[in-house]
């Protein structure tokens, strides 16, 4: 009896295809899209436009007639949107710890930088977008008051709204750093408004406070923003005061986040 081997045949090797990882653009329109899915993301931005719409109605309403301007109606909307914002930039920067998302997101792009990169972008554009919401609102009671008997008036600096884009970035930028340095968002949330804060009351209270709170002291810092002129020293107290309040949190907190373990 005899038996017979077959041929060994030759199984050529397969070609994979290399698996392109996510550009930084697909990843912010990603952020872009969780900050509008989100329950929590999609109210805060409802919420900062119907706060705009509101403080308009409202100025158009009680205003004197020589107050209802353009330059009344954009400066008083920023003030409120401001406190808003910060808090979107916590919500997005947390969501992949509160949600419990961080090990899909992070096995599908292990590089976190470029995750919290694309989350940045994103409130960027976010604030950039609140921007154009207030000066629209702004622009129609603008009209309106012309209309029914208030100034009416357009006359405002085009640094004013430059100012403006400047004072909404640093404020959700600030709101993520917080976030992104404490990765939690109730607590992120409290020392976000509660620090600035505490320092800002010490800062009055405190005689020997008061020379560094000029400083440190956000809201004194940003206050000359909101007029048409800005002087040289008052930029470099902004300088300083962003890189204590913005810019060392967003230092720390990338060091941790790229740190922390994922479970």
């Amino acid at each position: 009896m005899t038996t017979t081997t077959a041929p060994a045949t030759a199984v050529a090797p397969q070609h994979h295809a290399p698996v392109r990882r996510p550009s930084l653009l697909r990843l912010t329109g990603v952020e872009l899209r969780k900050l509008v899915d989100t329950r929590a993301g999609r109210w805060l931005l409802i919420t900062i436009g119907l706060v705009v719409v509101a403080i308009v109605t409202l100025l158009l309403i009680y205003a004197e007639d020589s107050e209802q301007t353009f330059f009344t109606f954009f400066v008083t909307s920023l003030l409120p949107v401001n406190v808003l914002l910060p808090v979107l930039g916590i919500l997005s920067i947390t969501s992949e710890w509160s949600q419990r998302t961080a090990l899909t997101t992070y096995a599908l792009v292990p590089r976190r930088e470029r995750v919290v990169a694309a989350k940045l972008i994103a409130v960027v554009l976010a604030a950039l977008a609140s921007l154009l919401v207030t000066v629209a609102v702004a622009s129609v009671g603008t009209l309106v008051a012309s209309a029914t008997g208030g100034a009416g008036t357009w006359q405002v600096d085009a640094t004013l709204i430059v100012n403006g884009a400047i004072v909404q970035v640093a404020g959700v930028l600030m709101g993520a750093a917080f976030g992104l340095l404490l990765l939690n968002p109730p607590l992120a949330i409290v020392g976000y408004l509660l620090l600035p804060t505490l320092w800002s009351v010490l800062g009055e209270l405190v005689r020997p406070l008061r020379g560094p709170a000029e400083w440190l002291d956000t809201s004194r810092t940003m206050e000359p923003l909101f007029t048409n002129h800005v002087t040289g020293e008052q930029w470099g107290r902004l300088a300083v005061s962003l890189l204590v309040w913005m810019v060392l949190p967003l230092a720390a907190g990338l060091f941790r986040t790229l740190r922390r373990e994922v479970s």
